[in-house]
């Protein structure tokens, strides 16, 4: 019965080491991006065209209501922030990414803020 309960335990400890593991593993945002976002200047469906450029550091295009730019950013493990200059305004997203979706916070420079949430075109 011992040996029994022995093996439980290890097992169990092997499922939440593994699943940690999984937790902690570093997102890749390579790809299109369809977001949709709610903020106090209106609602929008912008699209993110991002790459790697490092394992942490990204650069992309942005494309939506408020016009085209080139992106920077960076993604962490699973935080992403990612930003640009519209009109001499600085846009941030910033959120976290779960496999093919993102969702998160966007601050609109100066002018309000808003949610965002993304999902990736296959």
């Amino acid at each position: 019965m011992k040996k029994i309960a022995t093996g439980i335990v290890l097992a169990m400890l092997l499922l939440t080491s593994v699943t940690a593991a999984n937790a902690q593993k570093q997102a890749n945002v390579k790809g299109t991006w369809d977001m949709k976002v709610e903020s106090s200047l209106g609602n929008g469906t912008p699209v993110f065209e991002l790459k790697h450029l490092t394992e942490t550091t990204l650069e992309g295009t942005y494309k939506g209501r408020l016009g085209e730019s080139k992106v920077s950013g960076t993604v962490k493990l699973n935080i992403i922030h990612l930003e640009f200059e519209i009109s001499g305004g600085l846009i941030e997203y910033d959120g976290t990414v779960e496999g093919e979706t993102m969702k998160g916070k966007i601050k609109l420079s100066s002018m309000g803020e808003g949610t965002f949430t993304g999902t990736r075109k296959k």
